[in-house]
Formats: C-alpha cells, sequence, structure tokens
C-alpha cells in the first residue's frame, strides 16, 4: 500500500505545487491507527479530500516500490569512484555488472 506522503506529493504535483520543507506547510501524523494530515497550508489549493487521495493509490504504490528499487540499485552499484575505476579498467565487464543489478531489480 503507498505511503500518505507519496500520494500527497502526486496531488500537490498534479496541481503544480511542492511540499515545502522549510516551510513546514503540510504536516502529517499518525496517532496509531495510520497517517493522516494533521496540518495543511498550500497556498491556493484546498485540502485533499479521501478521495483524491485515495485515487493516487496506484501510482503511490508504483513511485513506492521504483524508490525501493532505486535505493536497492544505488546500493549495488557501489562508490561511483570505484565505479570509475572499473569503468576504466573494464568498461565491458562493468557495462555487464551494471545491466545484472538492473535486470535482478527491475522498476514497475
Amino acid at each position: 500500500m503507498a505511503q500518505l506522503y507519496t500520494k500527497i506529493k502526486l496531488y500537490l504535483e498534479a496541481n503544480s505545487k511542492t511540499w515545502d520543507a522549510e516551510e513546514d506547510n503540510i504536516k502529517l501524523q499518525n496517532d496509531g491507527s495510520g497517517d493522516y494530515i494533521k496540518s495543511w497550508n498550500v497556498s491556493g489549493l484546498a485540502k485533499p479530500t479521501d478521495d483524491q487521495i485515495a485515487s493516487y493509490n496506484s501510482t503511490a504504490t508504483t513511485e513506492d516500490n521504483n524508490n525501493v528499487i532505486r535505493r536497492t540499485r544505488r546500493l549495488a552499484y557501489g562508490d561511483i569512484g570505484d565505479q570509475l575505476d572499473e569503468i576504466y579498467k573494464d568498461i565491458d565487464a562493468w557495462k555487464a555488472r551494471i545491466q545484472g543489478i538492473k535486470t535482478n531489480n527491475p522498476k514497475s
């Protein structure tokens, strides 16, 4: 199931808005029964209804899953300096290793 954070992020993007962490314009809270919007202060955009948030379930689930895959790939790729050294020594071996990582960790 998609995270509320991701669904809100998609709702904001669809309405040409952003989540401004510095201004703390949106606060989420979890009282033990799940995340909810504690406060909403986005200029020019009303707080989304439950139905509006639910409409992003599928897209948000895909986004959350892809974020997990991106993190997994990033760890498997290793340090950029080591990758550059590997490319210099044997670019074909590097290409094969990277392709293997992508094949084993496909995005949705």
